[in-house]
């Protein structure tokens, strides 16, 4: 049962991915306790269609084990936080289909991994355990087979050297970082990097005073003389994340799909449009594909979508950033 999911999961095409996503929430529904007793709250619940879906808040991975079927989890991913906030923590029962989403997702965007050296600049992440994201970037590291691969905490004349030295040898290069982490090396460091991706996953984290994500790419573009920043859109309780290239729109892979809901009524559910973001994320076979986010946009129709900000009240996040 496991390994047909998974095979349908990761075959998933536009044509299949609605009956792939009913088999899942049956399995879900009949394994997940959490779920089902959200499910049976719901008034009418139907999944005639893609935005018929029951989606469970994305807090409930703060107060409930979130999980289909019992299991021993081979990983414990848990989300950023202050002293004063609960953290979010997704159980994975089989870390392999973590890592088949996001390779398969890296390599559809930006052809094999073996083609790039892989730099991560995560300070704060590296700072704590169960990190997603980390967990994630250092697999890419492994898999360059590069040996300028690596993480980077504060050394940032290091980081410098590095790059110039990659730069020089015309090799294709992906600095990955959180972003205040990138803001505070290119105040340090301007560049004029031709063969070097920079792709920001968000967070400020208290660290610097709020940016729209335009006034965040204009001072990257900027110092480090790149036409464009890349993104990267994930969070802890997803194990999928979609990309943008530079122009603000995510795209995600074939298994994962945003949809948008209504802020004052959170039951109505578009395939496209403004709103607070929906998120059926197949990959999450063993937890729950269907999460009601706490973050605002638009999805076009095209299917892929821009990130807003978030609903007031909500936890400090480190998977967007503030737009105007």
């Amino acid at each position: 049962m496991k390994q047909a999911f998974v095979n349908n999961i990761f075959s998933v095409s536009k044509e299949t991915f609605y009956q792939t996503a009913f088999d899942i929430f049956q399995f879900q529904y009949q394994n997940n306790l959490v779920f089902k007793q959200w499910c049976n709250l719901l008034p009418n619940v139907r999944h005639s269609q893609m935005q018929e879906f029951p989606f469970l808040p994305i807090s409930f991975f703060k107060s409930h084990t979130v999980t289909s079927t019992l299991f021993q989890p081979q990983q414990i991913f848990e989300s950023s936080g202050t002293t004063n906030t609960i953290n979010s923590k997704h159980l994975v029962k089989d870390i392999s289909i973590y890592t088949e989403s996001f390779i398969t997702a890296f390599e559809m965007v930006y052809g094999s991994i073996k083609d790039w050296c892989i730099i991560g600049l995560l300070p704060s992440y590296l700072e704590r355990e169960n990190s997603s994201l980390v967990w994630m970037v250092n697999e890419l590291i492994h898999r360059s087979h590069h040996a300028s691969s690596g993480f980077y905490l504060y050394n940032f004349s290091k980081l410098h050297s590095t790059l110039l030295e990659l730069e020089k040898a015309q090799q294709k290069t992906l600095l990955i970082g959180v972003t205040f982490g990138l803001l505070d090396f290119a105040e340090q460091f301007n560049m004029q990097l031709q063969h070097t991706i920079v792709m920001e996953t968000g967070g400020m984290k208290g660290r610097r005073n709020e940016l729209t994500r335009l006034e965040v790419h204009a001072m990257l573009k900027n110092n480090l003389g790149v036409p464009k920043i890349h993104s990267e859109y994930g969070m802890t309780e997803l194990l999928s994340q979609a990309y943008s290239v530079g122009d603000g729109k995510f795209v995600c892979p074939p298994w994962m799909k945003v949809l948008v809901r209504d802020e004052e009524d959170p039951f109505s559910v578009k395939l496209s449009g403004k709103g607070v973001l929906n998120i059926i994320d197949l990959a999450n076979l063993y937890s729950c594909s269907f999460i009601a986010t706490d973050d605002i946009g638009v999805v076009y129709e095209d299917g892929s979508f821009e990130v807003w900000g978030r609903l007031d009240n909500c936890d400090i996040r480190g998977c967007s950033l503030l737009v105007v």
